[in-house]
Order: structure tokens, then C-alpha cells, then sequence
């Protein structure tokens, strides 16, 4: 019932809410200004015996040594439960130079019970391409902590094994950007939509002047820039502070089958049906009415759609609502009749069958 009113809430809620005026820096990015995804391994040292004892970290640890110039015996196992092997990933923003640091995260990738307390060990971040951009050390931030008893229970509060340095890497090797080169820059946008794009070059070349701005395709809008860098920062600048009104989205339904969430967008609509699940009924009518002109008139008569929504249980019970077939009708009526939300669902994937839902349903 509860969830029911929710649904029933959000759904009004999204009613009244307007499209409103968006900046262009808020709805797009601009083609070639991105991160790039940067991976490591390294080794954190330094545990309290939450470690681990395996043949990769083992193999890791000589191999740290061999690289200081101390070579271990063969024969020789060396007891490394305050070390852990780790993944370390970060990303690189776009602009960003050598000398300026970055964050990065650091998970365990082995048995390790817990990386609390430790610190991650000079660690090179490679790009897709190979190639160092950033080298991370530092000590670790960890939310999570672990406890066992000798007896083998075991408590655990968050996760133990992922934590973050803060500027824990220094970038050493700048990317490429392309933002620079040739007569343009593209808008690209985060909600592919033929009418956005339009509007948007529209409202660039009010500003700008005709044919400045013009819609590649759904997704991407090319707008002449000047090639002096400083003159391209202060023009984009100009450019991604614009205001303009997006098109409203598709009509879509999400249902959310885990939790009995329902969204139903504003412009979703319903055709005239008749719905029987199980011990509830519900009825959709379109009823036209036809208003005549006053007699020695001009005027023509008016044709006016009224839209007459009936639920009918086995207890006689009815409703009867005010004109508008819409799925906030249809909502209210089961509320009423106190109905579970997985009849909502089952209803409306009914409806949608029937085609008469004019909207995407989609379930998640």
C-alpha cells in the first residue's frame, strides 16, 4: 500500500516538474576532452599479519628485492604475512600535466584478510597503450576493518581490502589531447536526441551567428572555433555556459522488479482497455461529446474526448474518475482497492502487450 502512494507520488511529482532551461556544459562534453583509465600491480607493506602467503606475492617480493640488488637463497621461504599484492587503478583527467597528482585505489587481488595499516610501494600506472603515466606510493586510506578469533569467527565492517590514497600518483607523461587542432569543436551529448541536438545548434548560432553551429547527427553538434588556443578556451567557456530547453524525453515505464519501484514518465498515455486480474477489474472508455453552437452563431461545433476509468471488485466496489485516461487513473485505482505493487506490474506489462500503453516499457 505504502509503496503504491510512493509510486503515485513520484509520479506527480514528475508531472509537475517542466522541462526546464539547461546549460550546454550540463547536457554534453566535448568530443576529445576525457579521462583516461590508468592500472597497476604493486605490493602493500606493512600489515599487522593481515597479509597473505602466496606464490605471486612471494614472487613479487623477490623480484622487489632483486631490484635493490639483494638476491635471497633459493632455498630460502620468506615469511611475508605483512605483505599484500594488490591492483592499483586510477584515472587520468583530461589537461592534467607531469608534476600534478592524481588519486588512485588500491585493492587486494590475493587472500590478504585486510590492507589496514599498510602502504603501497612505488607502483607504475599504465595506460591501454603501455605506457607509464603516473607512478603511485603512499600510505592508504581504509574504511573497513576485520577481526577473527582464534577459533575461526570472523567479524568484517566494510571491506578491508580496498583503500584509497588521496595524490597517492604523480603524474609523469601528459596525453594528447586533440581539443587544439583543426576549424572545430563538437558538442556531444549525454542523451542522444535529434531535438536537443537541433535546438542546441540553434541557440549557439543566435548567439554566434548563422550556420556557426550545425547538428551532425542525434548525438553530436560541430561549431566553428578560432585556432589561438587562449582564443578557443575564452570562446568555449562563452559556448558551454548557453541556456537552452532540452526536447522531453521518450515515455517510458521503469520497473524495477527487485524492489517494486515504479517510474512512469509524463507523457506516457493509455488507450481505452479493459483489465481482469484476478479479482479486480478495471475499465478504460473513451466517450466523445459533441458541444453545439448557440443558435444564429458563426461557430462550429466543438468535439471534446471524455475518458471514463471504472475498477470493479468482488465486494461491488466502483470508482468512477474525472476525464483524462492517463496512468495516474490507473494507479489510483489500485491503491484503492489495495492491490500489491506486482499487480501494478503484471497490469501494465498486460497493457503494454495489448499496445495499449503509448510508451517504453522497460524492466530492470
Amino acid at each position: 500500500m505504502r509503496i503504491l502512494q510512493s509510486v503515485i507520488l513520484s509520479w506527480l511529482l514528475i508531472l509537475s516538474i517542466n522541462v526546464q532551461a539547461e546549460r550546454i556544459k550540463d547536457v554534453s562534453v566535448v568530443e576529445g576532452v576525457r579521462s583516461n583509465q590508468l592500472i597497476g600491480y604493486g605490493l602493500v607493506v606493512g600489515l599487522p599479519g593481515t597479509g597473505e602467503q602466496s606464490r605471486f606475492t612471494e614472487q613479487s617480493f623477490k623480484a622487489m628485492l632483486n631490484s635493490f640488488g639483494i638476491t635471497l637463497p633459493g632455498n630460502l621461504k620468506p615469511k611475508i604475512k605483512n605483505v599484500a599484492a594488490v591492483a592499483v587503478h586510477a584515472e587520468l583527467p583530461p589537461f592534467v600535466k607531469p608534476g600534478q597528482s592524481i588519486d588512485v585505489t588500491v585493492s587486494s587481488i590475493g587472500s590478504a584478510g585486510s590492507l589496514r595499516g599498510g602502504t603501497l610501494l612505488q607502483t607504475f600506472l599504465k595506460g591501454v597503450d603501455g605506457n607509464v603515466y603516473a607512478i603511485a606510493q603512499g600510505s592508504m586510506i581504509v574504511g573497513g576493518l576485520g577481526a577473527e578469533g582464534l577459533d575461526g569467527s570472523r567479524v568484517v565492517i566494510n571491506t578491508p581490502t580496498v583503500g584509497r590514497i588521496p595524490n597517492g600518483a604523480m603524474v609523469e607523461r601528459a596525453v594528447k589531447s586533440p581539443f587544439t587542432q583543426g576549424d572545430h569543436i563538437t558538442f556531444n551529448l549525454n542523451r542522444p536526441d535529434f531535438t536537443t541536438a537541433k535546438r542546441l545548434a540553434d541557440r549557439i548560432n543566435e548567439l554566434v551567428g548563422p550556420n556557426s553551429a550545425s547538428a551532425l547527427d542525434a548525438a553530436s553538434v560541430r561549431v566553428i572555433a578560432p585556432r589561438d588556443p587562449s582564443q578557443r578556451v575564452a570562446y568555449l567557456s562563452t559556448l558551454e555556459n548557453l541556456e537552452f530547453k532540452p526536447a522531453d524525453t521518450s515515455a517510458k515505464i521503469i520497473v524495477n522488479s527487485r524492489t517494486g519501484t515504479i517510474v512512469i514518465g509524463k507523457d506516457v498515455k493509455l488507450q481505452p482497455a479493459a483489465i481482469t486480474h484476478g479479482g479486480l477489474t478495471v475499465t478504460i472508455a473513451e466517450q466523445t461529446n459533441v458541444s453545439q453552437p448557440q443558435p444564429l452563431t458563426d461557430a462550429d461545433a466543438v468535439v471534446t474526448q471524455q475518458s471514463i476509468v471504472d475498477v470493479d471488485q468482488d465486494d461491488s466496489r466502483a470508482f468512477v474518475f474525472d476525464p483524462g485516461s492517463s496512468l495516474d487513473d490507473l494507479v489510483r485505482a489500485i491503491n484503492a482497492v489495495g492491490a500489491a505493487p506486482g499487480d501494478l506490474m503484471a497490469i501494465l506489462e498486460a497493457l503494454k502487450e495489448a499496445g495499449a500503453i503509448h510508451g517504453q516499457l522497460v524492466v530492470i
